[in-house]
This record gives C-alpha cells, structure tokens and sequence, in this order.
C-alpha cells in the first residue's frame, strides 16, 4: 500500500506547530511493567524509585525519567543522540515535517484494537517522544494506553520527559508516558507485557522485540526507502550507495502482516530547518565537511520522504 500527500495537505498541517497539543492524557495510565536491568526481575515503583526483589533501586529523575541503563552496559561515556542532536529533531518534528509519517504510524498501531481494552506500547528509541505523543493524540477515546518510551542518549530521554510535563502541567506526581533511558539490547521490560513496540528509523533488535512482545502483539518498523532525503544527500555526498535490494526477510518469531509506503515531498525554507534535517541525522557524522558546508549554504531546499512502515506480527 502506498500513501502519497499533496504539498498543499502538508502546508495545512505546518500551519500549528505548537508544542502544546491538545489534552490526550485523561485515558492514560503509566505503564508499570518494567525489569531491573541487572537480574531481570521486576520493578515496582514507590518512593521516587523504582526497585526489585533482589534490591537494586533506580531513582526517578526530577525531569520524571528513570535511568535503568547500568555503567557496565555502556560502550561510551554518553552514548546515544547528542544533545544538539535532539534539540535538532525536537524542532524538525515539532513543525510537523514527519505528521504524514506519524500519521500512518498510528493507523497501524490502533487500527483493530479492541475497545476499552488497555494497549502496552513501547517505543524503543523514542528520540525526544514525538511519535508516543502523536499516538496518543490519535488514539480513540475508548482506549487506554500504557505508553513507554526508551533511548539510549539521557539528552533524548530528558526532553521527552520535559515536554510531557509541560503538557500535563496539572498532574503533580507520576507522569502519564514512563521515559527510561535503557538499550534496545537489553530491554528493562518484562518478557510478553507489551501488544505494541515501535522501531522509528532505529536499531532493531528482533530477539529482545519477540520476548517483550505479547504473542500475537505488533512490531512497527519504520525504515527509510530509497529515495528518502535523496536531495540532501545527492548535496553532501559524492556519490550515493546504490540501494540494497529485495524485500526485507521476515525476522524470526514473527509473521508478516502488512507494508505501507509513505511518500511525499517537503519543502524546507530558511538555514535553520535545514540544518536541523542535517543534525537529526547520522548523514551528519557521515558527510565530510565540503559537503557539511554546501548543506549550509542553503537557503531553500526541496527533499523527498520515502518510508515504509512495515507490521510484524509476534507468533503466538
């Protein structure tokens, strides 16, 4: 299936790009079933921290997050999206450039779900939460979400959570959405507790996806097509790789269930959202400074987005 948006639908939905959306949080609950990264049993929340049997505790940020990525765990000493880095996506999404994505993205994860049914999601690599805020904004009232959003960089994680508070400016103790930084490696989830997990541009895991996954539960992977972004890196690069070709194989413990691609153009006006697109990318790190420097001197720039959300069923 492929979904293809005018220019003028997009200019529509860039008109209001406020942080603030709309009040979703009142069919929400926290999501509570997470495992203490060192030994795998599970935490329960109380007294600003969240502990386990054994008695390792993990306190509960001020931002409202919870570190559960141990030291040992680490391969850096700050690892993950920087912190210019989420500042860059935070802006870029914000304004809405990725709203026909998100868009698909909740259509897969809510379409056929059971009323007044609660529905666990994870989205491992979360970035700074714009698409757990944009399903949760999606989602019918008659249904109740346990969200769940991890990355790997702190700065990421802290955003998340900071934007949560500002729009739940009412809710003085525990947040709605449960932010943790942690690894897709090692998810510090309980094994079969969640009916949905997203993997956004991200680092998949498949044999942690299928035990955090309930059987029958839904893997939304999003992937960038071969033309994604082809403008910009036609600019900063030399040559282009050629594309892998094929369809993707389907990953052990699942079954396929349906592909949708989403396609449309954007048009970037001004230095600062183009530099943003750059920063929020590892084309960044890649691309070498000549090339650094022709993205820059941009003024205008027209960009493709060509995705594919894929769902992956988990076998029962």
């Amino acid at each position: 299936m492929e979904y293809r948006i005018a220019p003028s639908t997009l200019a529509c939905n860039l008109v209001n790009n406020s942080l603030y959306e709309p009040d979703y949080f009142m069919n929400m609950a926290s999501f509570q079933a997470l495992a203490c990264p060192l030994d795998g049993d599970p935490l329960t929340q109380a007294e600003g921290a969240w502990r386990c049997p054994a008695g390792h505790s993990f306190d509960i940020a001020k931002q409202g997050y919870v570190n559960l990525l141990p030291v040992q765990k680490k391969r850096s000493n700050d690892p993950g999206d920087s912190k210019i880095m989420v500042a860059a996506r935070q802006r870029f999404l914000n304004a809405g450039y990725y709203q026909p994505i998100a868009e698909a993205l909740n259509h897969a994860a809510l379409n056929g779900v059971p009323e007044n049914m609660p529905l666990s999601c994870l989205d491992a690599g979360c970035g700074e939460g714009y698409y757990l805020r944009k399903l949760a904004q999606a989602a019918p009232d008659t249904a109740l979400l346990e969200l769940i959003g991890l990355d790997i960089s702190k700065w990421a994680v802290m955003a998340a959570a900071k934007q949560s508070r500002q729009q739940e400016p009412n809710r003085q103790q525990e947040q709605s959405v449960t932010w943790v930084v942690g690894s897709n490696a090692n998810l510090p989830v309980q094994t079969a507790s969640l009916d949905r997990l997203l993997c956004m541009f991200g680092f998949p895991v498949m044999s942690e996806f299928s035990r955090v996954l309930k059987p029958g539960g839904a893997l939304l992977q999003v992937e960038a097509g071969a033309n994604h972004l082809r403008e910009l890196r036609e600019i900063i690069y030399p040559t282009l790789k050629p594309e892998r070709s094929g369809e993707q194989a389907v990953p052990e413990g699942f079954a396929a269930q349906a592909a949708e691609t989403v396609g449309y153009s954007l048009t970037l006006n001004g230095k600062e959202a183009i530099a943003d697109l750059l920063a929020m990318t590892p084309h960044l790190y890649r691309a070498s400074a000549e090339g650094r420097e022709r993205a820059a001197a941009l003024k205008t720039l027209i960009v493709s987005v060509d995705v594919r959300v894929i769902k992956w069923i988990k076998n029962a």
